[in-house]
């Protein structure tokens, strides 16, 4: 481990800072902490450290952090463009992140799977593990700290299965626990991707549409950042792709080794796709069926891609159709993803906050026949908002927006002859609860789908979706 002695800065103290502080310290390094965020907001984090000889800058990132420092460490909410990032690189200062780390120091025979794409990867990363994870009489027991939720493991025939990464769970806090025959399944953001000089074992591109702007600037950096998970692999590794989204195909020239497709409109050479109403594997020579769709439990034809990809993905690591069709089965989705909530006064709630670009609203949108009452809003990312606007003229009941993007949402639909009775502006999500409430009658859908990031109020789509829940509930 190249770590002892070493200054090592970290940007950021969330989930990923902590595994990473964690992991740096114990593997012998000088480990230095900096977040914005004032110290009084940070205690938390700090008590989860607190056994450990760590250094901490907060409150800002000055410029003497970088001084006699060896590598900077950015969690996956800090750009790449910060002004000490960019110091660091003009002094030489190399940057890395916990997932680059992570696969940097791998035990040896551990192989790697990363799933990246502007929409569906928490789905698909998720069903991938439950694939992959199969149901034993004697899975491997959890570790000391306890259940662990996605990183717990199943042993298989290949050894243990985990699942983390962007999903919420760093996968550094376990790798000292990790075996020659294991295999890591993780998700991976362009945040992550756009530092990183290592690529996985089988790399997944699902979709590149318009997302992140505000971070990466332009769709060609956001779509560099998302080649990274195919650029360093090598003749034996595996990319799959998929073949509908012009973004994801438009990276088969980058594809070092084999290349799978996953396609819900043709049929591919290799990968998976739908023949009539069934999904089909086709692998070598041999085609197979694995599972009708009306065997998928999820709302949405975006969600039929997910599955042929999750399939595609884990038929790559080595899975059997069998288990594929198994996990399909008892599959019901992720939470704050088209999320049944209740049913209140006749109308049915649905949580899809982890929604943070208008494309996403527009597929849960399409998921729906009833009449919606839809809650969009939060920071807006400098996405388009046009294809979005023109599909609320015909299949929203009424609109109701909220947070900082409201006003840039209002602009966007009344340009497409929104009549103002047809939406309702508020300034925070509670009120757009109420207001939901009072707009939705028997048989509606009421939906939060929000098209933007939720850091105007929320700490992340996950504490959004949280008190949303509460907040319907309570009704």
């Amino acid at each position: 481990m190249p770590y002892p002695s070493q200054r090592i800065v970290i940007l950021g103290l969330a989930r990923q800072g902590i595994a990473l502080a964690r992991y740096l310290a114990q593997a012998g390094a000088q480990v230095v902490v900096s977040d914005a965020q004032p110290a009084e907001k940070l205690q938390a984090a700090r008590a989860a450290l607190a056994d450990l000889p760590i250094e901490y800058s907060l409150g800002g990132h000055p410029p003497a952090l970088l001084d006699g420092a060896d590598l900077l460490c950015l969690s996956g909410g800090v750009t790449a463009d910060l002004p000490l990032a960019q110091e660091a690189r003009r002094r030489g200062v190399p940057l890395s992140n916990d997932s680059q780390i992570f696969l940097d120091n791998l035990p040896p025979g551990v192989q790697t799977v990363g799933i990246t794409g502007s929409a569906g990867k928490t789905t698909t990363t998720t069903l991938v593990g439950k694939i992959l994870n199969p149901l034993t009489p004697n899975p491997s027991p959890p570790s000391q700290t306890g259940e662990r939720g996605v990183g717990a493991r199943g042993r298989g025939v290949r050894g243990c299965v985990w699942v983390g990464g962007n999903i919420g769970h760093p996968l550094i806090g376990e790798i000292a626990q990790m075996r020659a025959g294991d295999l890591a399944v993780m998700e991976l953001s362009s945040f992550q991707l756009e530092i990183m000089t290592k690529s996985p074992n089988v790399g997944a591109v699902l979709n590149i549409t318009p997302n992140h702007l505000d971070r990466h600037g332009t769709m060609e950096a956001y779509t560099t950042a998302k080649s990274h998970i195919l650029l360093h692999q090598n003749a034996d590794d595996i990319a799959v792709l998929g073949l509908d989204d012009a973004g994801a195909r438009g990276l088969s020239g980058l594809v070092r080794g084999h290349g799978l497709y996953f396609s819900g409109e043709q049929e591919v050479q290799q990968g998976t796709f739908l023949k009539g109403e069934s999904l089909t594997l086709r692998w070598g020579s041999h085609e197979q069926a694995i599972c009708k769709t009306s065997d998928i439990r999820l709302r949405g034809r975006h969600n039929i891609l997910n599955v042929l990809a999750a399939c595609a993905i884990s038929g790559a690591a080595g899975a059997e159709p069998e288990q594929m069709r198994a996990a399909i089965a008892g599959f019901t989705g992720v939470e704050h993803r088209l999320e049944f909530v209740a049913e209140r006064g006749g109308a049915k709630w649905y949580n899809d906050s982890i929604a943070s670009a208008p494309e996403r609203v527009i597929a849960a949108l399409k998921s729906f026949d009833e009449p919606i009452v839809l809650l969009a809003g939060g920071r807006d990312k400098k996405l388009p908002w046009e294809d979005l606007a023109r599909l609320v003229q015909t299949r929203v009941k009424h609109l109701v927006l909220f947070g900082e993007a409201g006003p840039l949402i209002e602009r966007a639909i009344t340009a497409e002859g929104m009549d103002q009775a047809q939406y309702t502006r508020c300034e925070k999500l509670l009120e757009a609860v109420s207001v939901a409430a009072s707009k939705a009658s028997q048989g509606d859908v009421v939906l939060l789908s929000p098209g933007c990031a939720s850091f105007d109020e929320f700490k992340d789509f996950a504490e959004r979706g949280e008190k949303f829940r509460e907040w319907v509930k309570a009704l």
